[in-house]
Order: C-alpha cells, then sequence, then structure tokens
C-alpha cells in the first residue's frame, strides 16, 4: 500500500538539511531501485523551485509499504529526523488511497 510520510522543517534547517541530504536521498534511492517510491521532494520557504538561503519548510515523500507500521518505521529511520531537520510533533505518516495521478490513470 502507498503511504504519505510528511513532517516540517525546524527553523533555519538548512544547514542541517544539507548535510543529512546525502544520506536522505540514499534512502530515497534504495525506494526506488525496488519500485517503491511513487514522490519525494522538499516544500520551498519562498515561492520557488530553488528558494537558495531561504530553505525549505518541510518534505513529502509517497512509498509503498508492507504496513503502517513499517512505513512509520522508515520514517523514523530517516537521516532528517535523525539529525535534528524535522520538528517534533510534526511528522505525518498515514495510509493514501491514490485514485488519479498526472498521466491520467488510476490503480
Amino acid at each position: 500500500m502507498w503511504y504519505l510520510i510528511y513532517a516540517e522543517d525546524i527553523e533555519n534547517s538548512l544547514a542541517k538539511r544539507t548535510q543529512a541530504r546525502p544520506a536522505h536521498l540514499a534512502r530515497l534511492q534504495k525506494l526506488i531501485s525496488e519500485n517503491r517510491l511513487l514522490l519525494a521532494g522538499p516544500n520551498p520557504a519562498v515561492d520557488a523551485e530553488d528558494p537558495g538561503e531561504h530553505g525549505f519548510t518541510g518534505s513529502a515523500i509517497i512509498a509503498s509499504f508492507d504496513s503502517l507500521e513499517d512505513a512509520k518505521e522508515w520514517a523514523a529511520q530517516d537521516p532528517y529526523w535523525l539529525e535534528g531537520v524535522y520538528r517534533e510533533g510534526t511528522g505525518i505518516v498515514k495510509p493514501l488511497k491514490i485514485t488519479a495521478k498526472m498521466n491520467g490513470s488510476s490503480f
């Protein structure tokens, strides 16, 4: 099943985010290689593709896991959580039923 994983950054998270990013991307790459990642990306702090020094305010991931518990365990081990990028109490992990996507197909 697909799960939405979302969390919000602490204030001025850019330095911590930059430091933890290689490990974070490696975990996403593993999901890609297993054909389990639908999308992932950060929320720019300003209305721009590249927010520069403004940084980001959070991130969203939609990925496939065997259970909600597996998704929560995976999310809890994300380097952004472990390195203090995300603000405590903002993490959301919940099942997601995808009914449509950009190319017009549905599941």
